[in-house]
């Protein structure tokens, strides 16, 4: 083998070491250009984006509740409507949410048994065949209260936990600042005045959660 067969052959590993130590402070030249410094507390920081079940339901659920308060029907106008044509009450009274519209109503009733916290009302007005109940906690079922100003949508949040996350939240805040004013456990026979929403599925029956209830 000749003197320069040799030395090439010496030379071509440190010639790739050469070679790769270069390609690595290019790529790195690459990630700094691309790289943002974000400065804790900014308007940049992705912990600010964290979505708080809490805070939504703190700030949401008083804007939940005016929109609801503002278009609830009198409970026997809205059952009127229903008996007589479905599909256009629902039109009028309604918000589309699933398998059934969400209806707010507002109706003043006789409190009669509860169990696990759901309690009938009676209600001048309204036919015996149809059952009202209203939803006292302390669990509170249901993403009505979501869905019931139809202004809070799935694309507003990052994902299906989060949309889901914001109807127990608002359900939760309205523990707080209606139920919690309430003794619900010593309801029965006593008169009360109800703005709240209902899922229309079965026209016989429903089962309202409040925006507001107060006893008389």
């Amino acid at each position: 083998m000749s003197a320069k067969a040799a030395t090439a052959r010496q030379a071509s590993p440190r010639f790739r070491r050469v070679l790769a130590g270069a390609a690595a402070l290019v790529l790195l030249g690459a990630m700094a250009l691309d790289t943002k410094v974000i400065k804790i507390g900014s308007a940049g920081d992705v912990r600010n984006a964290v979505f708080s079940a809490a805070d939504y339901g703190k700030s949401e659920f008083p804007k939940v509740q005016a929109d609801v308060e503002a278009r609830a029907a009198d409970a026997v106008t809205v059952a009127t409507a229903i008996a007589k044509d479905r599909a256009t009450a629902e039109k009028e009274y309604g918000v589309p949410a699933g398998v059934g519209p969400v209806i707010s109503v507002k109706f003043t009733g006789v409190v009669g048994e509860g169990k696990s916290g759901i309690y009938k009302v009676a209600v001048d007005g309204l036919p015996d065949t149809l059952t009202v109940r209203v939803q006292t906690g302390p669990a509170i079922n249901g993403t009505e209260l979501r869905d019931a100003t139809g202004k809070i949508t799935f694309g507003q949040f990052t994902n299906q936990i989060e949309y889901q996350d914001a109807g127990s939240a608002l359900n939760n805040e309205m523990k707080k600042e209606v139920l919690a004013k309430v003794d619900t456990s010593a309801l029965t026979g006593k008169t009360i005045a109800v703005v709240g929403v209902f899922k229309l599925v079965n026209p016989k029956s429903w089962l309202v959660t409040p925006v507001r209830l107060d006893v008389k």
